[in-house]
């Protein structure tokens, strides 16, 4: 081989003419193209990384930008309305406004106080737990909450997942009392871990629950949840406390001797009414508020119906008679130590987490639906405050309720001044109204609730899920098999290990592909994916697509070792021979010591096999960390570092003998 001809050319490479004296003649010699220089990034203190990590990591938003420039009385405003938005809104606030908020209280009312009384049952809590968690919580977050159209109140799940870790070790009939203060107490270290997420800007931990996870987990304890109903719909006395499905199954097909059908036939009739209204809603958007008044009717209807009739004594369960007044205060019933304190704080997190991550979804979804912004960590510091105002008025674990939040905007709300129409509507049925629940039959909570989670239950997702990854829908079929026939937050655990399974085996096996030149251009793509893409003979061109960090190093050795002896292997019947690894670094954002260590010893090995080792655009702190440990100048030399594959090849070809494309 030869060396290039051209002076101007400091780039160019010069061959050993005794090395691969076998290497294919060019037919023409390829005139050498400008190349750009790789620029390193400006130098700054390690003070100055920090800081910027710091804020990419705990301010991606940037919230104090609005304070630049401001003056001392302006800050203190901005300062003011940051921390509670009613008052960005609420000096704006209009009686146009209060009209169209005041329509849509009352009609999540009506839906609340059905769903509250429901909700509470599920918990395995007195009736009017739930109605005092629909009332103090909704005032709380009125205040503090970002989300114009969030309806704050218990949910389904998070009820669901109360009650079954609690009743592990205290039973709800047994122990009333106690079973009622470790709620308060688990939803207070609920209200505290998720308060403490928004303060502490630590919100992409609820990342880690991905959509495969929940859709799989919701669907799971929907069914569960429904099933749990048959207690209600079917009349039995004697019910297993277990959430699995075999247990339930068995319960209900082991006391068939205590259904009853007068029970049934409420049930079957009521439960069909409330479907029937869902229904007309979702054809007819425009008419949500039969559904959302679908549940109230019932309870008005079947409370007439028991009472005309004296069902009760005809084996109609009832709630019974209800406690009048607004919310006891219940600081004192808190637990901070015993021999409960750690499945208090383990059922906080858990619910907490769960009902977090859903009052953010709604929030997040109905706000793209209007156009407007939802500050994520403001809605935990809301959510997790009025989680520990709650746990202190008699309340358990609350968040924004998708179903209660669609009547919400379908009703038209405006602003959070309907979740206060709504907790006024509740405090005027606590202090006068609860006497007329007092006839209440459980069958028609029962098929209020399962009315309500059915909707939980999403097979379109699924079904995409299935289309686009089949690995995610892995990890959706575990939480969901495992809620039914394990536990609710064994499966949900189950599903959260996958997921982390997953994001481990792409941090430590990253992906790498060989690239080619399409012809005609300058541009290199994944040969896999570009069928006209072409190899160039005597380059191996790379692509690795991630950081390079110590839990991956080991492979990507092994994996270019084996792409080097693939590409040798055919270079023999080719009668060619490989000078030159390229290594594309557009797709690396960072190293570690262990990665800056990979290159060098990828340097060596290459040199040993009289192979050049050649980087092309390694970005700002890949760039910086990598020329902190070349001190020998042996990594980023001038003819090994380049800007974009196409300027590697050609300047690199340009050095040599012209080698046949293959």
């Amino acid at each position: 081989m030869e060396p290039s001809t051209d002076p101007n050319n400091s780039n160019n490479a010069v061959a050993n003419p005794n090395v691969h004296h076998h290497c294919m003649d060019m037919e023409a010699e390829i005139t050498a193209p400008e190349v750009h220089k790789v620029v390193a990034p400006p130098p700054r203190t390690t003070l100055q990384k920090l800081k910027s990590r710091l804020k990419e990591t705990f301010f991606p938003d940037d919230p104090l930008r609005q304070f630049e420039g401001q003056p001392r009385g302006k800050r203190f405003i901005l300062g003011a309305q940051y921390v509670f938005p009613i008052l960005q809104w609420g000096p704006h606030y209009s009686l146009q406004l209060f009209k169209s908020d005041i329509v849509a209280g009352l009609t999540i009312a009506s839906l609340a106080i059905p769903q509250g009384i429901s909700y509470a049952k599920l918990a395995s809590l007195p009736p009017i737990v739930g109605l005092y968690s629909s009332f103090a919580p909704p005032l709380v977050y009125a205040v503090l909450g970002s989300s114009r159209d969030l309806a704050v109140g218990p949910v389904s799940i998070a009820s669901l997942l109360m009650g079954s870790m609690l009743r592990q070790e205290v039973s709800p009939t047994k122990q009333p009392l106690l079973f009622l203060q470790l709620a308060f107490s688990s939803t207070f270290f609920a209200g505290l871990f998720q308060a403490s997420l928004g303060f502490l800007r630590l919100g992409f931990i609820i990342d880690f629950l991905s959509k495969a996870t929940l859709i799989g987990f919701m669907a799971g304890a929907a069914i569960i949840v429904s099933l749990q109903q048959l207690k209600s719909l079917l009349g039995i006395v004697h019910f297993t406390p277990q959430m699995g499905l075999v247990p339930v199954l068995s319960s209900v097909f082991h006391q068939t001797n205590e259904w009853s059908w007068q029970t049934i036939l409420m049930g079957v009739c009521f439960l069909g009414l409330l479907l029937l209204a869902r229904h007309v809603s979702m054809r007819r958007p425009r008419l949500f508020w039969i559904s959302a008044g679908a549940p109230l009717l019932s309870v008005i209807l079947s409370t007439l119906v028991v009472f005309a009739f004296k069902a009760q004594h005809h084996g109609i369960s009832i709630i019974g008679k209800l406690q009048e007044g607004l919310n006891p205060p219940s600081w004192d019933m808190l637990h901070f130590h015993g021999s409960y304190l750690g499945l208090v704080m383990k059922t906080g997190l858990i619910t907490g987490i769960i009902s977090l991550t859903e009052g953010i979804a709604v929030g997040r979804t109905f706000a793209a639906l209007k156009n407007y912004q939802v500050d994520g960590n403001k809605e935990m510091i809301a959510i997790g405050l009025m989680n520990i105002v709650g746990s202190s008025t008699s309340c358990y674990v609350t968040t924004g309720a998708f179903s209660r939040s669609a009547v919400n905007h379908n009703a038209g709300a405006k602003t959070a001044v309907s979740n206060i129409v709504m907790s006024i509507t509740v405090m005027v049925t606590l202090l006068f109204l609860m006497p007329l629940f007092q006839y209440t039959p459980n069958v028609v909570l029962g098929a209020i609730i399962v009315t309500a989670v059915i909707g939980l239950i999403d097979v379109p997702a699924a079904y995409a899920i299935w289309k686009i990854d089949k690995f995610d829908f892995v990890v959706m079929l575990c939480a969901f098999f495992g809620v039914l026939f394990i536990s609710v937050q064994d499966g949900l655990a189950i599903a959260v290990g996958i997921s982390i399974f997953k994001i481990l085996l792409q941090i430590t096996r990253p992906k790498t592909v060989m690239l080619g030149n399409i012809p005609g251009t300058d541009l290199y793509r994944n040969l896999h994916q570009y069928k006209e893409a072409i190899r160039i003979s005597g380059f191996l061109i790379l692509s690795i697509e991630a950081s390079i960090n110590f839990t991956n190093t080991t492979y990507l050795k092994e994996r270019i070792s084996r792409w080097i002896d693939e590409y040798e292997a055919e270079d023999v019947k080719k009668q060619s021979c490989l000078r030159y690894v390229i290594l594309e670094l557009s797709a690396v954002s960072a190293i570690d010591t262990s990665g800056v260590s990979f290159f060098n010893d990828l340097r060596l090995a290459l040199e040993k096999k009289n192979i050049e080792l050649v980087l092309v655009n390694p970005l700002g702190e890949v760039m910086e960390k990598l020329q902190k440990a070349d001190e020998g100048n042996d990594l980023l030399r001038q003819d090994s570092l380049y800007l974009s594959v196409g300027e590697a090849v050609a300047s690199l070809s340009s050095s040599l003998k012209p080698a046949a494309r293959v």
